[in-house]
């Protein structure tokens, strides 16, 4: 019986020192490293859908304020009975700059007259927050007072306030500020029309005084906040398909964006009706967020700014209208302007506008894109005049042009030969795609050309089903693209700049899932896709170090992903691991260098044994990071990992 005790402890003292051997070691060349890492590599895709800027981050809480809607007063109910006719009259004035629309009160005798808004699918209305009203109006003698109340969903009164319309004959601003006692995600306010008189009123506005920065009729904090916690290297806007348009009368232009708000004209959005199954009639773009918020957005997070402009094509998978060539100019200029607009002397024409906004600063822009998700040889033809124009007159502003629509086919093969012929500076790549291509394409990038044009991966979104979901954005998806991003990391040098897409998503106003951070009224939170891209943006490092595994890069073998930059910085070599098995792996991670490890390292671990584990309103930390301090010796760095997990280990050294 001893025998047989002794000989058992040897086979298993054995089969452990074999299984020590046969733990993959991955050997990482720290003091080689093979390019640089862009200091924009992470950055944010910014486009008005699903709410994302009217009825989400613009905290505007009024829908169609000025009554520009193709309804005039859609989102406004009349309150009252028996209403004299031709006491509410909606008045077009042509000789209005870009809001014609104004709302006339004729009110000779004292009787209950009000208007409600409800806001967009309610007003997210917060207990102790003040709120400013205010509005645009005329009066020719005074007799009419507002009282406004704000409601909750109950119809509880939760605040309220009085404004007198004083007697002027031009157009005046108004305002007042009350507090609300209550909070509610499903709010609307209620204008009661007190006294007698006549008065034409305009700009009917609700702002929160907890904007960001706290800056008048600004920006909703908690989701730029959430934008500020990623450090994203650069803000693209305003998108996306919403550049283009449904025809070219619809396109995004960004002169009807700056200068005084209630001069910017609004236009329908372009995912009004895109889709069927999320009709929204009711969705339009007033552009409280114009291209001054969005470069002053930019600023303010750090990021660079990367306006993207209409390359005289209208969306291809609509109309598909062209401005004929002769008539481009136009559309050329428009990028002239803005150039001046962002960069120029305020002694110019437009960076005097930008200096009359507020900023005299230059914003310094460096990159510009023309055209988004065009192909074909009408849009190579009409990019070659934008180049040739914008290369001669500014040829330190980088151009980015589109490669179409999707990663690979007919279309982006013609597409990428034709923008390597013209020296193009960076190629815009897009993929929405299943998590198996992400998967299986993390060595997308080892093998392109180092001397051409380099490569921003401009949309990207793993779809577990189809934009007409509902999506949810699960841990299925977002492991994917924790597998893919290793490869862009690893040719860093190649792919500068990398953004999910869409960025936001309204659980009550989405037309398009998944996306990368949902919002309510009230309420913000990352999707486990958000806590993915977030790790590699602020673990972005500044050098990218080989790792290789039997001298191969990691690109999924035994199902298992990894690449490795070091910071100068903070001196960290900064490992990125995904195990795609429902297994745990150890990994041995042997350093080539010089260095040596200096103090605890950091291990960030995310991960769910359900692969269809998604984040939610209700939930919104269900999948999140986890931290822990390690402490590593030696060459030879060995750790565990859990199944269906995405770790970032950042070890200090010297």
């Amino acid at each position: 019986m001893k025998k047989l005790f002794f000989l058992g402890v040897i086979l298993m003292i054995c089969s452990s020192i074999s299984m020590a051997q046969s733990i993959p070691t991955f050997k990482v060349n720290l003091d080689n490293p093979s390019g640089k890492i862009s200091p924009n590599m992470w950055g944010i895709f910014f486009e008005d859908i699903n709410l994302g800027a009217d009825g989400g981050i613009y905290a505007e809480l009024v829908k169609n304020r000025s009554f520009e809607f193709s309804t005039p007063l859609m989102g406004w109910k009349t309150l009252g009975k028996n209403i004299p006719e031709g006491t509410l009259i909606v008045q077009n004035d042509s000789k209005r700059k870009g809001n014609a629309r104004s709302l006339l009160i004729n009110k000779s005798t004292d009787f209950s007259l009000g208007l409600q808004n409800e806001g967009f699918r309610g007003m997210g209305i917060k207990s102790g927050l003040e709120y400013e009203f205010s509005l645009l109006f005329k009066s020719p003698k005074p007799g009419l007072t507002l009282h406004l109340e704000l409601l909750d969903d109950t119809d509880k009164v939760l605040g309220s306030s009085k404004i007198s319309l004083t007697e002027t004959a031009g157009w005046t601003n108004g305002a007042v500020k009350f507090r609300s006692v209550g909070e509610t995600k499903k709010g609307k306010l209620n204008i009661w029309i007190q006294g007698t008189g006549h008065a034409e009123v305009d700009m009917l506005s609700l702002f929160p005084e907890d904007t960001w920065m706290e800056r008048s009729k600004g920006l909703r904090k908690d989701m730029v906040q959430i934008l500020a916690d990623m450090k994203p290297g650069f803000v693209r806007f305003p998108g996306g398909c919403i550049v283009e348009g449904r025809d070219l009368a619809n396109r995004f232009q960004w002169k009807k964006t700056v200068g005084p708000i209630e001069e910017r004209e609004l236009i329908i959005n372009r995912w009004n009706t895109e889709f069927n199954h999320r009709l929204t009639p009711d969705y339009f773009q007033t552009f409280g967020l114009g291209f001054y918020e969005y470069f002053l957005l930019s600023e303010d997070i750090g990021a660079e700014p990367l306006p993207i402009l209409n390359c005289g094509m209208a969306c291809q998978f609509n109309t598909g209208e062209v401005v004929p060539l002769d008539e481009l100019d136009s559309y050329i200029q428009d990028a002239l302007d803005l150039i001046e607009f962002a960069n120029g002397d305020i002694d110019t024409k437009w960076g005097k506008l930008r200096a009359d906004m507020g900023h005299p600063e230059k914003f310094n822009l460096k990159m510009l894109g023309v055209g988004n998700e065009n192909w074909g040889p009408q849009y190579i033809e009409r990019l070659i005049a934008f180049q040739t124009v914008l290369k001669a007159k500014h040829p330190e502003i980088a151009i980015i042009a589109s490669s179409g629509t999707g990663p690979d086919g007919e279309r982006f093969d013609y597409l990428d030969e034709q923008l390597r012929e013209m020296k193009i500076d960076v190629i815009d790549e897009h993929y929405y795609r299943p998590p198996t291509w992400f998967l299986s394409s993390a060595a997308r990038y080892d093998d392109y050309d180092r001397n051409g044009p380099k490569i921003f991966a401009g949309e990207y979104a793993s779809h577990t089903t189809r934009p007409n979901g509902p999506n949810k954005n699960s841990w299925d998806a977002a492991l994917s693209e924790a597998a893919f991003l290793t490869g862009l990391e690893r040719n860093g040098d190649v792919v500068t700049m990398a953004s999910y897409a869409p960025l936001f998503g309204h659980v009550d106003g989405w037309q398009w899932t998944p996306d990368l951070i949902w919002v309510d009224n009230l309420k913000v939170y990352g999707t486990p896709s958000y806590h993915i891209q977030k790790l590699y943006s602020t673990n972005k490092g500044t050098s990218i170090i080989p790792l290789k595994w039997d001298d191969s890069n990691v690109v999924g073998q035994d199902s298992l992903y990894a690449s490795a930059v070091y910071d100068e910085g903070t001196k960290e070599l900064i490992l990125k691991f995904v195990n795609h098995n429902s297994r745990m792996v150890d990994i041995a991670f042997q350093l080539d260098s010089k260095k040596k490890i200096n103090g605890d390292a950091v291990k960030i671990t995310i991960n769910s044994n359900d692969m269809s584990a998604y984040n939610s309103i209700e939930d919104p930390l269900k999948i999140q990071p986890q931290e822990s301090s390690v402490r590593y010796s030696g060459k030879v760095v060995k750790e565990s990992f859990l199944p269906h997990s995405f770790t970032v280990i950042k070890i200090p050294v010297k």
